[in-house]
């Protein structure tokens, strides 16, 4: 049995590690461009495509992407095609597992997240995406109800775990960071295997 993950390619790197690590050779992984999620109303119609184009060509499909801020649209569309996706409404529950990501909401809910696709891009796709390099009196209006940064750390890596701390420092962010590991992705893709 085959089976294909069209994934966010923010999660590229540990998707690919659970394929390789788990030898899951049934498994082939295609990932779009992590930028989707600038758009997240674009995400449906990516995913759609790509699961129209790969119809036939394997036994399972399954979407690597959380709900991640498609308001449900998302899920709508994957019902009318039968494919499941990752549990969550975004990757740092993924990661954090529902548990965990719930108590830490709670615990504070001015609470801004990094894994470590975030934190190895963070200039990239934060201070250069949000275009606070041009307009740093951007800042107060995106962080300002910010208190804390949590690192959701996937592997135990120090110059990530600087990233991180970086991160929290620029944006004048109290930082914590957890090594939650691959969370709920690493389950839910090795239940895709059959061999």
């Amino acid at each position: 049995m085959t089976a294909l993950v069209i994934a966010c390619g923010a999660l590229a790197r540990e998707l690919l590690d659970i394929v390789t690590v788990n030898q899951l050779d049934s498994i082939d992984v295609e990932c779009l461009p992590a930028r989707l999620h600038n758009h997240p109303e674009r995400i449906p119609a990516a995913v759609e495509s790509r699961i129209r184009r790969s119809r036939g060509l394997y036994d399972r499909i399954f979407v690597g992407f959380a709900d991640c801020g498609t308001g449900g649209a998302l899920d709508r569309m994957l019902a009318r095609h039968g494919v499941e996706r990752l549990p969550g409404a975004h990757c740092y529950e993924v990661f954090a597992t529902a548990p965990v990501f719930d108590a830490l909401h709670q615990a504070e809910p001015g609470t801004f997240y990094l894994t470590d696709y975030l934190a190895r891009h963070f200039d990239r796709l934060v201070v250069s995406g949000l275009g606070l390099d041009t307009h740093p009196e951007l800042e107060p209006l995106y962080f300002g109800h910010y208190r804390r940064l949590v690192h959701l750390a996937q592997v135990d890596d120090p110059g990530l775990g600087a990233a991180g701390r970086s991160a929290a420092h620029r944006l004048g962010l109290e930082h914590e960071r957890r090594l939650v590991g691959y969370g709920d992705l690493a389950p839910a893709i090795a239940a895709l295997d059959g061999s």
